[in-house]
């Protein structure tokens, strides 16, 4: 549940932006958990004092554990062409992540198959091609390198689930705290995992948008020397 307020990143009469936090789920299917577009409900409820159900459009969504950027419409028009940005993949996602190992080169773009396996819940790698396997691509860029662990600044040319988390430990980096997919670190109740920039076309006005997410305080906390080269 969220304890803080939301941070809001961008508002206007379409669409809303807000710093997700880790540990929290995006969108509620059923149940009564407290996601994060019920809190946004809430939160344009109080302030607009709208009676009755508001409208939010999900567009896209982030893992469980991961923070950053989450963009949702206020409209149906601005849902149905946001989510067509997403879809037709002109939408620019740039994250960041600290994952074990030393990246040895320093930019490179990874190329996988995946899919999903609904007996383990997890996203396994696959054969080119292979029956109901989606190809996945990343491009990425080493930041810093401290120790045993490296940051990468990650943009993802695909929106396959759990992408960059299995991509990266296909190749024996997985990242930080994420112990689904092989990580030996914990990170509180997320993963250093982190939606830091996103780009899109404003739905009504059709201007270029770009959207920053402050990096929350565990990662300025844990990552202090990482944080120091990767931002020199």
């Amino acid at each position: 549940m969220l304890t803080e307020p939301l941070e809001i990143l961008y508002e206007d009469n379409h669409c809303l932006a807000i710093a997700k936090p880790s540990g929290m789920t995006c969108a509620h299917f059923q149940g009564e958990e407290q996601t994060l577009d019920r809190t946004v409900k809430e939160y344009l409820k109080d302030k607009y004092k709208k009676p009755g159900n508001v409208f939010l459009g999900i567009v896209h969504r982030l893992d469980k554990p991961v923070s950053g950027i989450m963009l949702f419409a206020r409209t149906s028009k601005a849902a149905a062409r946001i989510s067509e940005q997403f879809r037709e993949g002109t939408i620019e996602k740039v994250y960041w992540a600290v994952v074990e190992g030393v990246v040895q080169r320093e930019a490179g773009t990874l190329e996988d198959w995946l899919r999903k396996n609904p007996d383990t819940h997890r996203v396994d790698v696959l054969e080119p091609n292979s029956p109901g396997a989606k190809q996945a691509l990343l491009h990425y860029q080493r930041r810093a390198v401290v120790g045993d662990l490296s940051w990468l600044e990650i943009r993802p040319q695909t929106g396959r689930t759990h992408q960059l988390r299995v991509q990266l430990a296909h190749r024996a980096h997985p990242i930080y705290g994420d112990a689904r997919y092989g990580s030996v670190r914990t990170f509180g109740v997320g993963i250093a995992l982190h939606a830091r920039a996103l780009t899109f076309l404003h739905p009504v006005r059709y201007e270029p948008i770009t959207l920053t997410a402050p990096l929350p305080g565990d990662w300025l906390e844990r990552f202090q020397p990482l944080l120091r080269e990767a931002m020199s």
